[in-house]
């Protein structure tokens, strides 16, 4: 296996996770977002108000998109594994 292949998967690890995992930040980030300017509106300084629609944010998120997350995971992993003779060289 040569350094190219290396860099490929690697490549293609680092793409498959943060496609993956970008629906997940990006309702923590939004709800984060949402809460903090109304807590600055409120004047509500409670570090806890932000835990539990974040959680529910992406507990939903998960519903949603669970089974696209799923099949993103399972397709690399078959790519992976169906090049493996490739790799023992």
């Amino acid at each position: 296996m040569s350094i190219d292949n290396v860099v490929e998967i690697t490549r293609t690890t680092l793409y498959t996770i943060i496609l993956t995992s970008a629906p997940m930040l990006l309702v923590s980030l939004v709800i984060g977002l949402a809460v903090s300017i109304f807590q600055t509106v409120t004047s509500i300084q409670e570090q806890t108000l932000t835990f539990v629609p974040k959680l529910v944010g992406i507990f939903v998120m998960m519903m949603i998109l669970g089974h696209w997350m799923l099949n993103n995971m399972t397709e690399f992993m078959v790519e992976l594994w169906s090049d493996f003779s490739m790799y023992i060289r």
